[in-house]
C-alpha cells in the first residue's frame, strides 16, 4: 500500500502571477489532501541565502492566509532544466505554474513555459488569473485528428473525481464543417469513455473561419470555461518555438483561461487517473 503523499509544485517567483498560482495550487491540495511546494530559481549561487530566507517568508504567508505550509526549495539554475528535476526529486504529481502571456521577450524566442513543459512526465496547469471560489469546472477539450489525443481522457477524468465537471468537447472541422474520418473516429472514443464514466459532456465543431487554436479560444471563452486541456505535439521540434506552435498559442490565450497542458504518455496510471480498458 502506498502511502507516499503527493505534492504540488509552484514555481515561486514573488510575483502577483505566482501568488494567482499558489492560490490555484491551494484548491488542489485541499482536494487531494495533497502537500504544496514552493520552489524558486535563482541565476547566481551567491543568491541563495537571501532567496532561502525571502522563500520562507513567502511560505509563512501561505500559511496564514490558507492554513498550509508549504515546504520550500530556493536553487541555482534555469527553469528549462531545473524544475522538471526537482518534479523528478520531490515526485510532484502537479506543475501550477503561472505565465504573464505572450509579450517581451516571448514574442521573439516562443513561450518559455511550452520550453518548460515539453519534457515533462506530470501535467502542468498554467494559470494566470486567480482561480474562481466554486467546485464547478467547465472544461473545453479539443479534439482533432490525433492519436495520443485519447490520452487527455485520463485528466478529465481526474478532474470529474475531485470537482463537478462538465466538458465541453470542441472538434476540429473544415471550412466547410467537414470533419476528418480520425477525429470522427476519436470523438466517437471520448463520447463512450465519458458515458461509461457518467461525465457530463456536450460537443461543438468549429467552423474553420480562424485557426483551430483560436477558435478554441473563443469557443471557451464564450462558455465561460475555466480549463483548456492541451496535448503537446509529440516530438515537438525547436523551431516550433520559435515560430509559435499552437499549444504556445493557447497557454498564453488572452482571455487568461487556464490551461492543463501534458505531454503525451502511456505511464501516467499509477496516480489512479482512470484507463481505457
Amino acid at each position: 500500500m502506498e502511502t507516499q503523499k503527493n505534492i504540488v509544485l509552484v514555481p515561486y517567483d514573488f510575483t502577483q502571477v505566482a501568488d494567482n498560482a499558489v492560490k490555484h495550487a491551494v484548491k488542489f491540495c485541499n482536494k487531494l489532501n495533497a502537500d504544496l511546494c514552493l520552489l524558486h530559481i535563482v541565476k547566481k549561487e551567491p543568491q541563495l541565502p537571501e532567496f532561502e530566507s525571502k522563500l520562507k517568508e513567502a511560505g509563512e504567508k501561505v500559511y496564514r492566509e490558507f492554513g498550509i505550509n508549504p515546504s520550500t526549495i530556493v536553487r541555482f539554475g534555469t527553469i528549462f532544466k531545473t524544475i522538471n528535476q526537482v518534479v523528478d526529486e520531490i515526485d510532484s504529481m502537479l506543475v501550477v505554474m503561472g505565465t504573464h502571456g505572450m509579450k517581451g521577450l516571448q514574442k521573439l524566442t516562443g513561450s518559455w513555459a511550452l520550453k518548460v513543459i515539453v519534457g515533462s512526465k506530470i501535467p502542468y496547469l498554467v494559470i494566470q488569473e486567480p482561480p474562481n471560489n466554486d467546485d464547478e469546472l467547465k472544461i473545453v477539450y479539443p479534439v482533432d485528428y490525433k492519436s495520443e489525443n485519447k490520452e487527455s481522457l485520463k485528466w478529465v477524468n481526474f478532474l470529474s473525481r475531485i470537482f463537478k465537471v462538465k466538458t465541453y468537447m470542441f472538434a476540429l472541422a473544415s471550412k466547410g464543417g467537414n470533419v476528418d474520418s480520425r477525429t470522427k473516429a476519436n470523438l466517437v472514443f471520448n463520447k463512450k469513455f465519458l458515458e461509461e464514466k457518467g461525465i457530463e459532456y456536450e460537443i461543438a465543431m468549429a467552423d474553420g473561419k480562424l485557426s483551430f487554436p483560436q477558435e478554441i479560444i473563443r469557443y471557451a471563452e464564450d462558455i465561460k470555461a475555466d480549463i483548456i486541456l492541451v496535448m503537446t505535439t509529440r516530438d515537438i521540434a525547436f523551431h516550433d518555438f520559435i515560430l509559435g506552435a499552437n499549444e504556445q498559442y493557447i497557454i498564453a490565450n488572452s482571455a487568461k483561461i487556464p490551461v492543463l497542458v501534458m505531454n503525451p504518455r502511456t505511464d501516467l496510471m499509477r496516480y489512479g487517473y482512470g484507463s481505457f480498458g
